[in-house]
């Protein structure tokens, strides 16, 4: 009888430690399934897509282009840059060229439909070449010169779209501001030699004397540094009073103005 009870207590543990192994063998291969099988497939494991460039692409056409491509976006933010139409992507986010997986969401910043507004700095008394730094450090440009009499060489107005505006009123940012600038009296003096001066440098003497900027033609290729002004109209030296405008030719030193030309915009 005790041999029986010994022989059925080992059967009965033999059976115990077969069930646990059974019972392990199976929770392993769930666990391959899962791992290996199931979680790749729900998760696109080992799949990815190289994000393309939607950088300058309108906001109407990009929900379409990115569907084919089984991405999608959501409006970040928004900023403005007169360099686009409204409503174009100006930043995106995973970068062109990244890998990401199916579905994800490009994050992306769009240009502005209305440009933001400025104050207008107070320019009166101030000389041109001062208005013409101080314009550009608040993001707005420099218009037309318009003479009027009066004893220094000072700005007397400022005027936006044809009105007198004055000094903190908004407008949109990279407006133009004409100046209304006392002559100093109208005297006649000779024109300056800018050749040799780099643009920049022939500007600030242009504005400082009261003159206006004209043409500016660039001669031959400019690439890699170096351009400076080759020819003027009116030449150094030759007599003209304030106001006048000032035309000049870019190339670099010892380019003939017989070269290729191109206008750009001053």
């Amino acid at each position: 009888m005790k041999f029986g009870i010994l022989k059925y207590k080992r059967n009965t543990l033999g059976g115990v430690i077969i069930h646990l192994f059974l019972a392990g063998a199976l929770l392993g291969i769930l666990c391959v399934l899962y791992f290996f099988a199931y979680l790749p497939n729900t998760t696109n494991h080992g799949q990815s897509i190289t994000v393309p460039n939607i950088e300058g692409m309108q906001l109407q056409e990009l929900e379409d282009f990115l569907v084919k491509r089984n991405l999608r976006y959501e409006i970040n933010d928004s900023s403005y840059s007169e360099e686009y139409p409204p409503l174009t992507v100006l930043k995106q986010y995973p970068h062109a060229g990244s890998k990401v997986k199916e579905g994800r969401n490009i994050f992306i910043s769009i240009n502005r439909i209305n440009p933001p507004t400025v104050p207008v700095p107070n320019l009166v008394d101030g000389s041109v070449v001062n208005a013409e730094a101080v314009l550009r450090s608040n993001e707005l440009k420099r218009g037309k010169i318009e003479l009027v009499p009066g004893p220094f060489n000072v700005v007397k107005e400022m005027k936006f779209q044809g009105q007198v505006i004055a000094p903190s009123e908004r407008v949109p940012k990279g407006s133009t501001i004409d100046l209304v600038v006392m002559d100093g009296g109208s005297k006649d003096f000779e024109a300056p030699d800018y050749t040799g001066q780099t643009l920049e440098d022939a500007k600030v003497v242009i504005f400082g004397s009261n003159l206006n900027l004209g043409n500016v033609v660039i001669v031959g290729d400019t690439t890699g540094g170096g351009a400076v002004v080759i020819r003027q109209k009116p030449e150094a030296k030759e007599i003209i009073k304030v106001g006048d405008v000032v035309d000049l030719w870019i190339g670099k030193p010892g380019t003939s103005d017989s070269d290729d030309e191109e206008e750009v915009e001053n």
